[in-house]
């Protein structure tokens, strides 16, 4: 067994603030080598110009806005036309410059609109059309899901190469936990796919040998290949599954999967990281991940994760030319002790150390690209980890975490460097188990990202933490605190707005209304958003992001009609950004956050 040497460094004399950090010192085994995938250069989506169209503000006009890509130059403006009855009008007398977005104010019942880029000395590009019909105007976009099953989880990829985003879903929406009782028998998870248009694609039935929750059952989809369309992979069994007294699966032939993103067919399939005792209870503790990485900087890797509280394994596969060939296996147990139960509920994978390869973040650790470990915080299981940055001035990125250990030492809610995992900040009191947290700048007063968390109550405390991007503790009541789930850029500003949950118990007819989009102890931007929130990402349109909710046998997508003061590349071509859009499919979910500073 390789044994890696530990550094536990403690700062400060007051047992009320004293912080730990761990440090990997000297590996006391051979480095791994790098991965070396088939990828020549990096395999990144082709994405269209993504126009998109909502009622304007005031009903009356059709507000429209479109990506601004990567490979747009620094001078590109647009021209924005419409045909309709036969003829093409261009409505903007002078070239866009400053955003990307557009409002045709004397709309017509039925037209196409579509942009054109302009650089100068170079020919027009046209984007694609988009056909509008007024009479069937409504303020979100509908995608029919087949039996009228309610989507559990969501995960978009561009299934046929044509730069547009499609859906794949997991139906239904109930779940098992590992850790409560319930029995699953009969129900099985099916995943299913569909286009943009709400073509319907595909059904895979996961069968019987999956248990259908979250934890049994992760799926991801991205081109893996490189052929321009995604694939679809999953975890799947064979039907020699063994369930126990209380029907769950605790047996039985497990699989990494890959099928073909139009078609449903099996590409490829291999062993799922097998089970064993140094997990802790098979059943209870037997949590199951999928991720993404570009562990050579250009070929998209899938990672198949297994563990959380106690062992913790990653498998990186490549898939090439049908098949899935392995780079490396890491076992926590066999580099360091105090890996064991670092783990969160999610991954995130971005280049944490500057070298153009992905790291992975685990939770209270990190893998470095080759498969082994970068730095372990040695703080425990983390319910929430976000890569970020939290300040334009700060060096790097920072991880930002929330433990459910109690802790006495100050780091129940921390910050460290991405690089090193060494601490840069504590709350500085005692937590006793942290089970939720988020980033986002909502407060123009307070410089970068402000950090916020909840107690559970599992361990005897309901507080709420409100800090700053430096770790000042702000003093504001428990209910004014925002919730850590879900937060949007809507608006023109930089500040990230969240949601007003309706009573359903106090207001029957308020709930009836939706949700609302609202500044934190400020204005109600949005009204009327129906349904379960699935996604929150900026799918097409310009850089603001997209709400997609799920109600029985539908998928609504929301965008914004709140004209723009500015424009920025689209952020799903920001890797970091990416990554958590890749990963919302599977785990608890995360909002994403970009590799740069986005705040005011």
């Amino acid at each position: 067994m390789a044994i890696c040497c530990i550094s536990l460094a403690l700062q400060a004399q007051d047992p009320r603030e004293r912080t730990y950090y761990y440090e990997i010192l000297q590996p006391a085994h051979e480095p791994k080598p790098k991965v070396e995938g088939f990828a020549a250069q990096r395999v990144v989506e082709r994405l269209n110009r993504g126009l998109a169209a909502a009622p304007s503000q005031d009903g009356k006009g059709v507000y429209l806005s479109w990506r601004l890509l990567a490979s747009d130059d620094a001078s590109t403006t647009f021209h924005v036309y419409r045909e309709a009855d036969g003829k093409r009008r261009r409505l903007t007398k002078q070239p866009i410059a400053k955003t990307c977005d557009f409002i045709d104010e004397h709309p017509l019942e039925k037209a196409v609109y579509y942009v054109e880029a302009l650089v100068k000395g170079k020919k027009p590009m046209t984007s694609e059309k988009l056909p509008v019909l007024l009479s069937a105007w409504k303020n979100y976009l509908s995608i029919p899901i087949r039996e009228n099953a309610r989507v559990g989880k969501l995960a978009v990829a561009d299934l046929n190469g044509d730069g547009y985003y499609d859906y794949i879903v997991r139906t239904p929406a109930s779940n098992v936990d590992p850790g409560m009782p319930g029995d699953s028998t009969g129900i099985t998870y099916k995943i299913s796919a569909y286009l943009h248009d709400g073509t319907y694609l595909w059904t895979y039935d996961l069968g019987l040998g999956i248990e259908p929750g979250v934890w049994y059952s992760p799926f991801v989809a991205y081109d893996f290949d490189g052929d321009g369309c995604a694939e679809v992979a999953l975890k799947t069994s064979g039907d020699d599954y063994k369930r126990n007294a209380k029907h769950r699966v605790y047996a039985g032939s497990e699989y990494l999967t890959v099928l073909n993103g139009m078609t449903g067919k099996e590409i490829a399939r291999v062993a799922w990281p097998e089970r064993n005792d140094r997990y802790g209870n098979l059943i209870r503790q037997n949590r199951n991940q999928m991720g993404i990485a570009y562990l050579d900087g250009k070929t998209p890797y899938l990672l198949a994760a297994r563990g959380t509280y106690k062992l913790m394994v990653v498998d990186a596969w490549m898939l090439h030319e049908g098949k899935l060939t392995r780079a490396w296996r890491w076992d926590g147990d066999e580099e360091n002790p105090v890996v064991r139960s670092m783990g969160a509920h999610s991954m995130v994978t971005g280049d944490v150390d500057g070298d153009g390869r992905d790291e992975i973040l685990l939770g209270s650790c990190m893998l470095d690209d080759n498969g082994t470990l970068l730095w372990s915080s040695g703080l425990g299981h983390s319910d929430k980890a976000y890569l970020c940055k939290l300040r334009p001035d700060m060096e790097g990125m920072q991880v930002y975490m929330v433990s459910e250990p109690k802790k006495e030492d100050g780091r129940g809610v921390s910050v460290v460097d991405a690089r090193t995992g060494k601490l840069i900040w504590g709350i500085n009191q005692t937590t006793f188990h942290v089970g939720d947290g988020m980033v986002a700048d909502f407060l123009p007063s307070h410089p970068g990202l402000e950090c916020f968390a909840s107690e559970d109550r599992k361990g005897g405390s309901t507080d709420k933490y409100l800090l700053t991007a430096d770790g000042k503790k702000l003093d504001v009541p428990n209910e004014e605190v925002p919730g850590c789930r879900n937060w949007v850029w809507w608006d023109a500003d930089l500040l990230r707005e969240t949601f007003q949950m309706p009573n359903r118990w106090s207001n029957p007819s308020a709930a009836r209304q939706g949700m609302s989009v609202w500044k934190w102890k400020g204005e109600t931007l949005t009204t009327g958003l129906q349904g379960d929130i699935q996604l929150i990402a900026d799918l097409d349109g310009d850089w603001r992001e997209e709400v997609i909710t799920a109600l029985p046998g539908e998928l609504r997508i929301y965008r914004t009609n709140i004209p723009a003061r500015d424009r920025r590349v689209t952020l799903m071509q920001d890797p970091l950004y990416r990554s958590y859009i890749m990963h919302r499919s599977m785990g608890y979910p995360q909002s994403p956050v970009p590799s740069f500073y986005l705040g005011e």
